[in-house]
This record gives C-alpha cells, sequence and structure tokens, in this order.
C-alpha cells in the first residue's frame, strides 16, 4: 500500500491520533489507497494467543533482560528487535514483548518514535505500558516535504523490524532455481558494438519458448539479469538443494522476437530470426553475451516478525555465505540454511547457530585418543527468504566468525 504526494508543493503533515489529519496549503492533494497501513502486517495466531496471555498477567522478572530499563523513549532507527533485546533475554520472544502493551499498542508493527515505554513490576510480573496517549497513536511530530514525488508506504513511520538496508538489498538478488528453469531462460545473443554491457546500453536476446520474450499485452517486460548458476549442496547429504544465480543487473524488453521473410546466399526465400531488442537499465556487474533474463517478480513489501519456530528444526545447517567466495560470515552478513519451505521455514524464524565442536587429541590419555568438543552456541540468525529446500537468512549477532557447515537449531 502506497502513498503519492504530488510535486510542486510544499506542504506539512500532522498525525493524530485516529485517522491522519492532514493539513494542505497551496492547494495540495493528498492520495492514498483506501486499507489501513496496518492491514500489511501480518501476525499468527500461536502469537496473539502469546500475547493474549501474557497481556494478562504480565512475565515473571526472571525473563527480563538484566539491564532493562525503567522506561525508554523510542527513538527514530530503533527496531522492534532492538526494543525486544532491551527489554527481553530472548529477543526472538517477540510475542511477549507485544502483550506487555498488547492494552496500550494495539498493533505492534505501529510503535512510533516519540512513544514513551515504561515497566510496571508489581507483584512480582512485569508489564510494559505506554505513559501518555491512547490506543492507536502515531507520532505527532510536524513532516517538512521537499516539493517532489515520493512513493512509501503507508506505515513509513513507525520503526521496522530491523534495519530495512541490511535485507532489502537482497530481496531481489539471490534466485534459487533448478537448472531447468536457468538453462530454458532467455539468454542474451549479441551487443550493438562492445563486448560487455552496462547500464544504458542495448543487446540483443532470443528465447527458448514462444512468448517468452513477446510484446504483446500482459506479457512481462521487465527482466532480471542472471549468470553462474551455483549448485547448493545439503552438508548433510551432499544432495543439491537448488541452483543460486549471480545477479548481475536489470533490462526492459524493447521490441519482441520475430522471424522476417529474407533470401540466403542461392536466392532461397528463408525466414530470418530477429532477436528481440533489450535496453539495460542497472546493471550491479558488467553482462556478456550467454546471461540469461528472467522477469521481475512484482515489488512486495516484507514485515519481519522474529520468533522461534513452532517445530523442532532437525539437521540445520548453513550451506554458504552469500555474495563472497570465503566460507566464513560476519554479523549482518547473508547465509543460506539448508532448510526451506517444505520444511515448515517461515521468513521471521529465528535460529541459534552452533559452532562445529573441534576434533582434537587428548594428549593427557596415553592412548591418546581423538575426541570431538561440544557444539557450542555461536548466535543467533532470523529467515527472511524461502525457497522450497533452501532459505536466506541474515546473522543478527555473533560472538565469532560464522562458517559453513555449523549447525542451526531452535533458540531457547
Amino acid at each position: 500500500m502506497t502513498k503519492r504526494i504530488s510535486s510542486w508543493t510544499i506542504f506539512t503533515l500532522r498525525a493524530s491520533t485516529g485517522p491522519l489529519a492532514v493539513g494542505l496549503s497551496l492547494g495540495v492533494a493528498l492520495v492514498t489507497a483506501n486499507n489501513t497501513a496496518s492491514a500489511q502486517f501480518v501476525t499468527t495466531p500461536a502469537q496473539k494467543a502469546t500475547a493474549q496471555q501474557v497481556a494478562q498477567s504480565g512475565v515473571p522478572l526472571s525473563e527480563l533482560s538484566p539491564n532493562a530499563p525503567d522506561n525508554y523513549t523510542v527513538k527514530s532507527g530503533d527496531t522492534l528487535w532492538a526494543i525486544s533485546r532491551l527489554f527481553l533475554k530472548s529477543p526472538w520472544r517477540w510475542p511477549e514483548l507485544w502483550g506487555m502493551n498488547l492494552q496500550s499498542i494495539r498493533n505492534p508493527h505501529l510503535i512510533y518514535p516519540g512513544q514513551q515505554l515504561y515497566l510496571d513490576k508489581t507483584g512480582g510480573r512485569a508489564t510494559l505500558r505506554v505513559r501518555s496517549g491512547g490506543p492507536g497513536d502515531v507520532p505527532t511530530d510536524t513532516i517538512r516535504v521537499s516539493p517532489r514525488t515520493r512513493i512509501s508506504a503507508l506505515a513509513d513511520a513507525a520503526i521496522p523490524t530491523l534495519p530495512p538496508n541490511l535485507i532489502e538489498p537482497f530481496l531481489a538478488e539471490p534466485l534459487v532455481v533448478d537448472e531447468a528453469t536457468l538453462l530454458t531462460a532467455p539468454r542474451i545473443v549479441a551487443t550493438q558494438d562492445r563486448v560487455l554491457l552496462s547500464r544504458g546500453d542495448r543487446g540483443y536476446a532470443r528465447a527458448q519458448r514462444e512468448g517468452d520474450l513477446s510484446t504483446a499485452q500482459g506479457a512481462p517486460y521487465k527482466f532480471r539479469v542472471f549468470r553462474n548458476a551455483k549448485p547448493l549442496k545439503d552438508p548433510n547429504t551432499d544432495l543439491v538443494l537448488g541452483y543460486e544465480a549471480q545477479y548481475v543487473g536489470d533490462a526492459e524488453l524493447v521490441r519482441g522476437e520475430s522471424l522476417r521473410a529474407g533470401k540466403d546466399k542461392s536466392g532461397k526465400d528463408i525466414a530470418e530470426i530477429v532477436p528481440a531488442t533489450i535496453d539495460i537499465v542497472n546493471s550491479k556487474e558488467e553482462m556478456r553475451v550467454g546471461d540469461r533474463l528472467l522477469p521481475e517478480p512484482k515489488r512486495e513489501f516484507q514485515t519481519y516478525v522474529p520468533r522461534a519456530p513452532e517445530q523442532r528444526i532437525e539437521g540445520g545447517r548453513i550451506v554458504s555465505v552469500y555474495g563472497n567466495g570465503v566460507v566464513n560470515a560476519a554479523q549482518n552478513q547473508i547465509v543460506v540454511i539448508n532448510r526451506g519451505k517444505l520444511d515448515g521455514m517461515e521468513t521471521g524464524h529465528v535460529l541459534a547457530i552452533l559452532n562445529d565442536g573441534r576434533q582434537v587429541l587428548d594428549r593427557t590419555d596415553p592412548a591418546k585418543p581423538q575426541i570431538k568438543l561440544p557444539d557450542e552456541r555461536n548466535g543467533l540468525l532470523m529467515v527472511f527468504r524461502t525457497f522450497d529446500k533452501v532459505s536466506y537468512a541474515l546473522i543478527l549477532q555473533i560472538t565469532d566468525g560464522v562458517s559453513v557447515g555449523d549447525r542451526l537449531v531452535n533458540p531457547r
């Protein structure tokens, strides 16, 4: 859901409780969609049930973070994850935080800068409340808008679950497909006057299936360009779970592929193949002949609810680190895991990372046997994009480097 602000005007938006109160000057019109912003944010029945239960009695003081403040003012740049971690020992226990707020903050996704939260520890139980205002409060700050067109989510002023810049670049880039999908996708076959293509260049492409590069009404005309389908193998079984295509840029279809009448060298009538014409509109890397085109998916505004999986996760492992050729990852990096939709993984699921215990020699034993040290917990990650057999996850926090093959378990 988006809002559009027309250009060539200067005005202010002032939010109040209930529907937005909009002050307009210079004859400006503000156009919004009919649905409310909160309709974009989904919570599961289990989360609601947990929140209702906690809202009635609060949480034990033992579940609070040792450094939980008595009061806190939400600031611009805060995230739901950070606030959860501020008050609770386990940030993925987000429903408890929501439950503590349930009477004051009806929608946990609509927590705004300027709201004041404080802890009530009466009777050995903790309840988190809003110091002032009523249900559904929204920011009261006046925002000066510059005279240009903007398109953004209606709930932009609300704090996000995680810093958006950590995940948004990866929502479109990594693509997991089966080998046949990429091999049958349209491919770049020629350029105008250079070997490599970058933004602003024109190229030519052919499809293996009729209609894949057509300008007919309703056919896709925006494409993402990929290459190098890297196999993703399960560390447990060595089976290929899928192929990760490397994103290199975006292209738009200018003219569709066609056939035209012609003659060969002997003068015989033939049908000449005329490849489709594409323009490169964005390039992460220079493109070349052989790169593949896949239709651009529809833009989706994603929300993430950090939570532990309801089912037990067995055999979870880190398959690869996205975007580089090494096997180690740091905090805020993206990794691929060997569990996907078919295994019950959902966006927002939080898993604990275990470092694989090293094999060492016991030199205190005369026989000097080989022993394996216990696996140790190293941090947390959150799933943000799922495919059938694999998922992409963001490393939220770690104490040491994360390696390919590290185990993944339910957080405790």
